[in-house]
Order: structure tokens, then C-alpha cells, then sequence
């Protein structure tokens, strides 16, 4: 499968290349924004194209060309206003979307936020703009003709992963290692009980890809 992954340079999106790099199953291009990116990711035999989410349809879509999925791990930034929350997170994942079905990739991949798709979850969250525009672009990628999963995993951590997960929307636990978030993102991309799914994830004690074949 060839994978076009959008956010290569973004913390959990590190971790995704890291483990396509491993898998001979699927063929990598990453998304970046600048010649300086894509120089070190073609230097680590990473293949890369330079696009940005705030450029057009037309331009993302070009990028993408003969791709067969699509990933979508990027994101505007704890330090950005909320224009380039709606800018990067909303507008341009939903760009993404329209470019991948101008394209023919029809698997699409979304790293969202845990119940995003429930406003009163979030109504007095900090981040509340952020979850604005995850609900809103996870509303347009599931009403889209495409085969989507949009994970939503808890408070992101930077330790490293066990790979063990918990899916659905009740946890014991609320947060999860980003490099288990890349880990099931990866291993969703041909796993059909994931298909056109939302998925709460957060740290468990169910191996990622026992976990993803429990769904129903």
C-alpha cells in the first residue's frame, strides 16, 4: 500500500514513519513544509514532497498522486492561535480529504482527539478551539465516501510505548504513549474491523493488533 502521511515531522507522526520504515507491506511519502524537511527525510531514505495544508486542493492533491491511503497526523501546535487551529486542523484536513478522493486514495487515517465528536465532553476544555475544529473535520471525513478510521486517543505522553491499548469510550486509564498511537494507526491500515470507525484509544493491556481485531 502506499502510504502519503501528513504531519511526518510532528511527535506522533515520528513515531508512524519509524514503524512504515519497519513494514514492508506499505511504501512511505511524507508531507512536509520545507526544502530543509524534506532534505533530512530523503537523507534517512524517507521519500518526501514538499505541500502545505493552507495551500489548495489542487496542491495537496498533486503531492499525493498515486497514493492508496492517506494519514493524517498533523496539527497547528500548542503554541498557535485559534486561526491556525481552524487553518491546519479543520480547513486543512478536510483539504486533505477532498484531495484524496481527486486522487483515488480511498483508505484515510485520522489521528483526531478523544470525544471530539462529543461537544459536551468538551465544553470547558482549555483546548476547546482545537476540539472544535477535530469535531467538525472527523464530521466531514465520516459523512465522505472514503474508507475512513479516526482514532481518538487521550492526553498524549511522550514515554515510550508498550504495545498495549484499550479501545472504545470508558478507560481506567486516560492517557496513552504517542508512539502506541502511531503503533495503531499503522496497524489499522489493512485491518478491516477498524474500517469506517471511530476509535477511542488510550494505554491497556491488549496487544495493538489483538485489539484492533476486537472491534466490532
Amino acid at each position: 500500500m502506499k502510504v502519503f502521511l501528513i504531519g511526518a515531522n510532528g511527535q506522533v507522526g515520528k513515531h508512524i514513519v519509524k514503524f512504515l520504515q519497519e513494514n514492508d507491506k506499505h511504501e512511505l511519502t511524507a508531507m512536509v513544509r520545507s526544502g530543509e524537511q524534506e532534505e533530512q527525510l530523503k537523507q534517512s531514505g524517507i521519500n518526501a514532497v514538499i505541500a502545505n495544508l493552507e495551500g489548495s486542493v489542487d496542491e495537496i492533491a498533486n503531492a499525493m498522486k498515486g497514493s492508496d491511503a492517506v494519514i493524517f497526523s498533523a496539527g497547528s501546535g500548542g503554541k498557535t492561535g485559534p486561526d491556525k487551529t481552524l487553518l491546519v486542523d479543520l480547513d486543512g484536513a478536510v483539504k486533505s480529504m477532498e484531495a484524496a478522493e481527486k486522487v483515488g486514495a480511498n483508505r484515510y487515517v485520522m489521528v483526531s482527539a478523544f470525544k471530539a465528536y462529543d461537544r459536551e465532553s468538551w465544553k470547558d476544555s482549555p483546548i476547546k478551539p482545537y476540539m472544535v475544529a477535530k469535531h467538525y473535520a472527523d464530521l466531514m471525513l465520516s459523512a465522505s465516501n472514503l474508507n475512513y478510521t479516526i482514532f481518538g486517543p487521550g492526553l498524549l505522553l511522550n514515554e515510550p510505548g508498550t504495545g498495549k491499548v484499550s479501545v472504545g469510550d470508558s478507560f481506567e486509564k486516560t492517557s496513552i504513549p504517542r508512539e502506541d498511537v502511531a503503533r495503531a494507526v499503522v496497524a489499522s491500515l489493512e485491518e478491516e474491523k477498524t474500517y469506517r470507525k471511530t476509535i477511542g484509544l488510550m494505554t491497556g493491556e491488549t496487544p495493538v493488533e489483538e485489539a484492533l481485531k476486537s472491534l466490532e
